[in-house]
């Protein structure tokens, strides 16, 4: 982007999603290629499904709640507001809210993400939802 801009966000866009959580893209455009960022919301007791990104490397930013997140064989780590996870291009991945109130967190891709890089690897099989 070459140009200044405000972008304001409408929450009745909040989609739920086949990784089991619910997503607003904040930001992400055509236009800037080099970034994208999402909010991500995760229901307590719910562990959203194991993927990895293609050539795209995604930082979790935690806001809110509590987590446990796994990161390709790093240890299953708990995480809480401030905390960054930095999850490199074709690692697998995902997060459990192991809290009582919704974990929210950025999803920040560099490059953008597109859905052509989303891989679903979860064990239990490819989700239909």
């Amino acid at each position: 982007m070459t140009k200044a801009v405000v972008i304001q966000n409408d929450a009745a866009l909040e989609i739920y999603t086949r990784e089991r959580c619910f997503i607003i893209e904040w930001w992400n455009s055509p236009d800037d290629e080099h970034v994208s960022v999402a909010r991500a919301k995760v229901i307590p007791g719910v562990t959203t499904r194991r993927h990895l990104l293609k050539g795209v490397t995604e930082r979790y930013i935690i806001l809110e709640g509590k987590g446990c997140v796994e990161v390709g064989h790093l240890a299953p780590k708990t995480v809480g507001p401030g905390d960054v996870v930095i999850i490199p291009p074709g690692i697998p991945q995902r997060i459990t809210n192991t809290g009582e109130s919704d974990l929210i967190f950025l999803a920040v891709c560099t490059p953008r993400f597109k859905k052509d890089i989303y891989e679903d690897i979860d064990p239990e099989g490819i989700s239909t939802e």
